[in-house]
């Protein structure tokens, strides 16, 4: 099995607390006893999973240039959620759906950051189709900064097909569009939702907006035309929260 590495004292500490199973090993820097590092020791150990400590020069070897903080998680790689995981997910919810889809996303940066932005935001899953989608891995894992092992990666085959099952449920599906004629901040955001996201520059694919109820635009005053799909993910996801109160 190919494993993947997280680094990072809160990555490994989120490891530990929410994702334990995926850990094999804990690797933290010889001689470095200060109270974070004797923290992972101990939620370690509490799991059952080998703490090895280990020479400077080896972290950074590990790591690549990567900040490591004296702390390693070796794990087993991270697995999207599917389709019947989702409807599981959606069975037992006791709030409103508040969904987050993403259609072209294929950069593992702005995937760990839209799973960041969608955890501050109370997102209970994200969503995207298995083709043209980034795969989760320890780049995004590492820019989500412990959101990949909280917040619900779920992948399909069919996205227009999970989009209408999420109708059927009385989900009210809000596409970003630049030629949208209502904005962010005029649109109706309440009650069970899934804001649909799509590839910088492409935008939605054709079939992802024929299934959207209402499209939104986020209005640009400069002369960039639009936005990162990441920041433009946290504009109208905290446009939704401020409207759910």
């Amino acid at each position: 099995m190919q494993y993947e590495y997280l680094f990072g004292i809160h990555a490994v500490k989120t490891a530990l607390k929410r994702d334990a199973r995926r850990v094999q090993k804990v690797l933290l820097l010889q001689g470095r006893r200060d109270q974070k590092i004797q923290d992972l020791e101990t939620l370690a150990k509490a799991e059952h999973i080998r703490v090895q400590w280990v020479s400077k020069p080896e972290l950074e070897k590990l790591a690549e240039n990567q900040v490591h903080q004296g702390a390693i998680a070796v794990c087993e790689p991270m697995r999207a959620q599917s389709e019947s995981d989702l409807i599981q997910l959606l069975d037992g919810l006791q709030a409103e759906p508040f969904l987050l889809v993403l259609d072209g996303v294929t950069d593992p940066h702005n995937l760990g950051a839209c799973l960041r932005t969608a955890d501050a935001a109370g997102v209970h899953a994200v969503i995207a189709p298995k083709d043209k989608s980034a795969p989760l891995n320890t780049t995004v894992a590492k820019v989500a900064c412990g959101a990949a092992e909280v917040v619900p990666y779920v992948q399909v085959t069919n996205l227009s097909r999970t989009l209408k099952m999420l109708q059927e449920r009385g989900i009210w599906i809000t596409g970003t569009a630049g030629e949208a004629e209502l904005q962010h901040t005029q649109a109706n955001l309440k009650g069970p939702m899934a804001l649909v996201m799509g590839a910088e520059g492409q935008g939605m694919r054709r079939l992802t907006r024929e299934f959207c109820d209402q499209l939104i635009k986020i209005p640009m005053a400069g002369e960039v035309s639009s936005l990162n799909v990441s920041v433009a993910t946290g504009v109208c996801l905290f446009e939704a929260v401020r409207q759910r109160g």
